[in-house]
């Protein structure tokens, strides 16, 4: 039977989906998979029957290649190396070229195929000598790929403040986007330090039960409404949609907060 491996890749990396046929798996190998940048390396995190995972088809995944041998792990490590030394070697091209950029991060493909480096800018910046130069240095393609704050932040992960991983670094694969307006949707405190991630951004997880916020909101009585309680009519003053309550004033100035079922 095939299976469907959940695999986050490299250290960092999201999960994504593969499927593996006629090999002997755990969760927690490393394994090769067939990546859209080509093959890459990561770890099972889980595994499924294929029927068990009906939502995700065979023609729409990619396949595990192999687990990982001792001379692949060898090859991740030295790309490593690899990677830390074209990092320096390219800071050093974009100080010298005076280029209004900032270098984050280099990566080699497992294959060595091509060598990725991530910068940030405030705006686009023509690299295209530099990238002539590099690959006459590597001999290998060169990718110059600009990021965003989210992006900076998902490569080096890190712990939120919930206290779990950084939901882009462990399953998020693209990020959808996040307003002031969902905070307000959700009575959260506007001041930015409770509602900010570790990248500066709005945090991700703030639309996460927005729309269903919105959909019990209408449920609920408005605030100024007037409605009939058991001890009379009354005035809606608060609503909170996650306690299930309303605060209300009655006709003889007194106020409570009272369970409201929807």
């Amino acid at each position: 039977m095939e299976k469907i491996a959940s695999v986050k890749l490299r250290e960092s990396g999201s999960i994504y989906h593969f499927l593996v046929s006629n090999q002997e798996l755990n969760v927690g190998d490393y394994v090769l998979v067939e990546a859209d940048r080509g093959i890459d390396y990561g770890q099972i995190v889980s595994l499924d029957e294929k029927d068990a995972a009906s939502t995700l088809t065979s023609e729409s995944l990619k396949k595990v290649i192999r687990i990982m041998s001792t001379a692949d792990m060898a090859q991740v490590k030295e790309n490593k190396a690899r990677a830390k030394r074209a990092f320096k070697i390219c800071a050093r091209k974009i100080k010298q070229s005076n280029l209004n950029m900032k270098l984050i991060e280099a990566e080699y493909t497992f294959d060595r195929a091509k060598i990725i480096f991530y910068f940030t800018s405030a705006s686009r910046v023509d690299f295209r000598n530099l990238v002539k130069d590099l690959a006459r240095i590597f001999k290998v393609r060169i990718e110059m790929r600009q990021i965003g704050a989210r992006d900076e932040t998902k490569l080096f992960g890190g712990i939120g403040p919930c206290g779990r991983p950084l939901c882009c670094t462990s399953f998020l694969h693209k990020f959808e986007p996040v307003s002031i307006k969902m905070a307000k949707e959700q009575k959260l405190p506007l001041n930015p330090d409770k509602i900010s991630g570790m990248c500066g951004r709005f945090m991700c997880c703030l639309g996460y039960e927005y729309k269903i916020y919105k959909e019990l909101k209408k449920l609920f009585p408005r605030r100024g409404q007037f409605i009939d309680t058991p001890q009379g009519k009354a005035k809606v003053l608060k609503v909170d949609v996650i306690m299930s309550q309303i605060k209300v004033e009655y006709e003889d100035g007194r106020t409570e907060a009272i369970k409201y079922d929807v």
